[in-house]
């Protein structure tokens, strides 16, 4: 009975039963290596890719954050003290415009011409005229038109008493047909309307017109129309 199944062994393993055999043998073979080669890898760390971080792989370094430097907002004294401060002085003088009155109140019998020729009455001829004839009786207070010095006070041969004030900045009256004895002296400061003389008859160019003051003026040696200085 034995030697029955041993022959059939025998003849299995001689045919096919060979192959059979050795196909599974080369199955349980690559089986057992494959499960060898995972068993292996489980102690072992993974291969981490050299861009992540190693606390976590699986996270993108973070980008530093950009920072805007603040501008500086200097306050309101910072701001001041680059400022030119400008301070008043209370020593500091201001110039103000001088007021201008009229020298004596009429009307005006001749009027300025340097420019044209005029008649004149008494000298026969016709002539300019650097200056106002202002009517006014004989004994009426002439003013000076404005502030100023008394430059000088003459006697001349023509304008009889005549006294000429600075006002300063090149402009200049001159008052004629005075009294012989004016008020004021050369060098006197005088204010605007004060009482320089009064209306006189000693201009022998200008006996033959009615009672009157010759105001003229300059600005910087130059005869200038007294009306343009003069309130209207």
């Amino acid at each position: 009975m034995e030697n029955g199944r041993s022959k059939r062994t025998d003849k299995f393993f001689a045919g096919k039963g060979f192959y059979i055999v050795l196909a599974l043998c080369i199955a349980v073979i690559g089986i057992s290596a494959v499960s060898i080669a995972l068993n292996s890898d489980g102690g072992k760390a993974p291969e981490l890719d050299p861009g992540l971080s190693l606390s976590n792989p699986t996270e993108q370094p973070a980008t530093p954050p950009v920072i805007t430097p603040t501008p500086e907002v200097k306050t309101n004294v910072e701001q001041d003290k680059d400022a030119v401060v400008s301070t008043w002085k209370s020593d500091e003088t201001y110039e103000q415009p001088a007021a201008w009155v009229w020298p004596v109140r009429g009307e005006i019998e001749r009027k300025y011409a340097v420019e044209t020729l005029a008649y004149d009455v008494t000298m026969k001829d016709w002539r300019t005229h650097d200056g106002i004839d202002v009517l006014a009786d004989k004994g009426t207070v002439v003013r000076a038109a404005s502030d100023g010095t008394v430059e000088s006070i003459t006697q001349d041969d023509l304008y009889g008493t005549t006294v000429t004030i600075d006002h300063g900045n090149g402009l200049k009256s001159t008052y004629s047909n005075l009294a012989d004895k004016p008020t004021i002296k050369q060098g006197d400061t005088v204010s605007s309307g004060d009482v320089i003389g009064s209306v006189g008859a000693t201009a022998l160019c200008e006996v033959g017109q009615g009672s009157h003051v010759h105001i003229a003026m300059s600005k910087d040696g130059k005869s200038v129309d007294p009306t343009e200085y003069l309130p209207s």
